[in-house]
């Protein structure tokens, strides 16, 4: 039987999902908190604890919804899709309800209002992200077509990044009132359109991919009665499934490795503007210029690590891109001993190239971890004979989003301790130096201890490429089976 490969305008329209989606979350989490303060007028700590309650939800989320992926049999949509549809167009009325808060005048209720919509957003976003990442796995069980999709996928995904910012400078341009609310939700129309939008080209983009799968006919039957029997058994199991899980080493690894990655990535992002504008003093134009340069290194080195990857194991490429990202955060750190003996503007062509460097290692990160796990959970289908990618994905997505909570709890412990004051506009050396501490070392730490857990993966080019020929092998003794069986009844 012909191995047919992933095309590429099946994986444009696969990585076209993350624009929407990542415009519409990375929004939410830029500038949520703001709204919540400065436009509704709530106390900072309500709003952190509506915050908080829904990110747990949302990790609570993924295994569940996850799990329901994986028992749907819809012979139009697949597993995956059908859940995905719904989710666009529910994410995408929510979002603008969400931001048409009524209740600016009214603590208590603004806050049941943010809390309320805020549950229902993380509910839709789980129900389209986590079937969107096990669709990957679906889709494209080859070795190299996981890492082309999922590169395609990160280059969207870098996008949705940059899209708040480029609709807030549209939408809100500079002598225009921030606090306005009306800007906010002529922002969120035009992340649900695009939602809408980028929703409909991966379903119906994929849904010939899917349907052309080997295994599509075969999950589309029904279960017995002793299976479904077993299915609730497995409902009722879902949470304690994931200590199940998280004994597997390779599953361990590549959970935690990502995870600690993250935290890295968290260090660099929600301390590095503190960092650029107090320690710096660089203008917002500059501190835009050095997000573009990050994101551009990003974007930029997706093609350089899908071929890197061709040649080497992903364990070897990913664990050198963590060394470049820590190769340009070492030069960072220089031009912060050397700031205040130049120019702002000297300091500042020296730090955007090194920003550069740091969004080339970056670029692995955002589609090499979702890779090594999709071979992960392909080793182990290929072992038990279940498809429950649905439920990997979410206690992969559980686990990033439970120690992003942590890292960012502690992030704002650190800011205590080094006393940093926002309502000063200028913070003491002392400060500064605390900043540059946060950033640097949290990162570096992180990062040597990301590379130090993905040393102990365990899973190689081979074994996967192994597996694969094994599984076309069964396939097409299956296929021809069933031809010889079509054969004789026609006769």
């Amino acid at each position: 039987m012909k191995k047919k490969y992933l095309d590429f305008k099946t994986k444009l329209f696969y990585g076209m999902g993350n624009l929407g989606y990542g415009s519409m979350g990375q929004t939410v989490s830029s500038f949520i908190m703001f709204f919540g303060t400065s436009v509704l007028g709530l106390p900072g700590f309500l709003v952190g604890i509506t915050i908080a309650i829904t990110s747990l939800w949302d990790g609570l989320s993924d295994p569940i919804i996850g799990y329901l992926s994986d028992k749907t049999k819809s012979k139009v949509f697949g597993r995956r899709l059908g859940h995905m549809l719904f989710a666009s167009f529910a994410l995408a009325i929510n979002n603008v309800v969400l931001w048409c808060c009524p209740f600016s005048n009214n603590a208590a209720l603004a806050m049941i209002w943010l809390l309320v919509f805020l549950l229902l957003q993380e509910t839709f976003n789980t129900f389209f992200a986590t079937p969107y990442s096990a669709l990957c796995i679906d889709i494209a069980p080859d070795y190299n077509d996981q890492t082309k999709a999922q590169s395609m996928k990160t280059v969207f995904s870098i996008f949705g990044m940059i899209m708040p910012s480029v609709l807030m400078y549209i939408l809100m341009p500079a002598g225009s009132n921030q606090f306005a609310q009306k800007g906010y939700i002529y922002i969120a129309i035009v992340n649900s359109a695009i939602v809408i939008v980028c929703g409909l080209a991966t379903v119906f983009g994929c849904i010939k991919r899917v349907r052309q799968m080997p295994h599509y006919d075969e999950g589309m039957q029904e279960e017995t009665p002793e299976e479904k029997v077993k299915g609730k058994a497995k409902f009722s199991q879902i949470l304690s499934g994931y200590v199940d899980t998280f004994k597997k080493k390779d599953f361990r690894i590549v959970m935690l490795g990502y995870s600690v990655c993250l935290i890295a990535m968290v260090f660099i992002s929600s301390v590095g503007m503190h960092l650029f504008t107090f320690c710096y003093h660089f203008s917002s134009t500059q501190i835009s210029i050095l997000m573009i340069c990050l994101f551009g290194g990003a974007i930029a080195s997706q093609v350089i690590w899908v071929n890197v990857v061709k040649k080497y194991d992903k364990k070897q490429t990913l664990i050198f891109a963590l060394a470049v990202i820590l190769f340009g955060i070492a030069l960072v750190s220089i031009t912060f001993l050397f700031r205040l003996y130049c120019t702002v503007n000297f300091i500042f062509w020296f730090v955007a190239p090194s920003l550069f460097i740091c969004g080339i290692g970056s670029g692995a990160l955002y589609s090499l971890p979702h890779s090594m796990y999709a071979d992960v959970v392909t080793m182990e289908q290929y072992k038990t004979g279940q498809n429950n990618a649905g439920r990997y994905t979410g206690y992969y997505t559980f686990t990033y989003n439970f120690s992003n909570s942590i890292a960012l709890l502690f992030i704002g412990v650190l800011l205590d301790v080094v006393k940093f004051d926002s309502s000063q506009s200028v913070q003491s050396l002392p400060v500064q130096a605390g900043l540059a501490r946060i950033v640097f070392f949290g990162s570096a730490i992180a990062l040597s201890c990301a590379i130090f857990i993905f040393s102990k993966y365990g899973i190689k080019r081979a074994d996967v490429l192994k597996v694969q020929i094994e599984a076309n092998e069964v396939t097409s003794k299956k296929a021809s089976g069933n031809a010889k069986k079509q054969e004789y009844k026609t006769k």
